[in-house]
């Protein structure tokens, strides 16, 4: 059985972390797994939205501590593990896909850098998030914290990263940390990716690198890159065909060309 399993249905690739009995813990293997995986669904043109999900009761508990001692022991270690872990959220991040992540149980440490990759967290209401690294004396990344600013603001993300607290559903959806709570929350993103994936792939693709470059601080973005996805949507079948629909009052049909 695979760590790490993949479907895709109506257009929609569901990527299921698949330890239940850890919890769902990362291992080096894993991080490495999931910046391949997502690198290639984000050039698969027939998926259109990815969703992330864990297997069992838990989303992730973080990194699987259990192997520090041989992956992550050494400073040279510790740095060629943080690449693959950053690899692993900007693959989801640069999927050019909207990407939900469907959390449910503990989502801790790098399960919350691996949801906060996403466009979307929407947790079950049993949900509890937290970043523990202040309890291992672990730094969080740069990525993974400029990312957690940009979701609950600078005050919220000093209590999360100094305190190491764990926060339940209701309290994350306050502070931006989820951004929605359903009893179903698989059936939630299901939809939510069906709506989006009926859209002109192109449109949110381009949306998806322009915000995603903005939020994540002055020079992020690629102004040059931005512009000819821009350009690009607007010499495009689909910017046609969208056109044409409208005119005929029928639905489109985009093809993401």
């Amino acid at each position: 059985m695979a760590d790490i399993e993949i479907a895709v249905e109506d257009h929609i690739a569901t990527v299921t972390l698949n330890r239940p009995a850890q919890r769902n813990a990362m291992t080096l293997a894993m991080w490495r797994d999931v910046a391949r995986i997502f690198s290639e669904l984000g050039a698969d043109r027939d998926v259109r939205a990815i969703l992330l999900a864990g297997a069992g009761a838990d989303f992730s508990v973080g990194a699987d501590i259990s192997e520090f001692p041989v992956v992550r022991h050494t400073l040279e270690q510790s740095v060629e593990y943080e690449v693959a872990v950053d690899a692993s959220s900007d693959a989801i991040a640069g999927a050019g896909k909207p990407t939900i992540a469907v959390v449910s149980g503990y989502c801790l440490g790098g399960g919350c850098h691996l949801s906060m990759s996403c466009d979307f967290r929407i947790a079950a209401p049993t949900a509890i998030f937290g970043i523990p690294a202040a309890k291992l004396s672990i730094v969080y990344g740069v990525r993974s914290t400029q990312r957690l600013l940009s979701l609950v603001g600078l005050t919220q993300a000093k209590r999360i990263l100094y305190t190491a607290d764990r926060i339940p559903a209701e309290e994350a959806l306050r502070i931006g940390f989820a951004d929605d709570l359903a009893d179903d929350p698989m059936a939630a993103a299901r939809t939510l990716a069906g709506r989006i994936a009926a859209n002109a792939p192109l449109s949110v693709s381009g949306a998806k690198f322009i915000l995603d470059g903005i939020a994540m601080g002055a020079g992020a973005l690629d102004l040059d890159a931005a512009q000819a996805r821009i350009d690009g949507a607007s010499r495009s079948f689909d910017y046609q065909e969208g056109r044409n629909a409208f005119a005929e009052k029928r639905p489109p049909r985009f093809e993401g060309r």
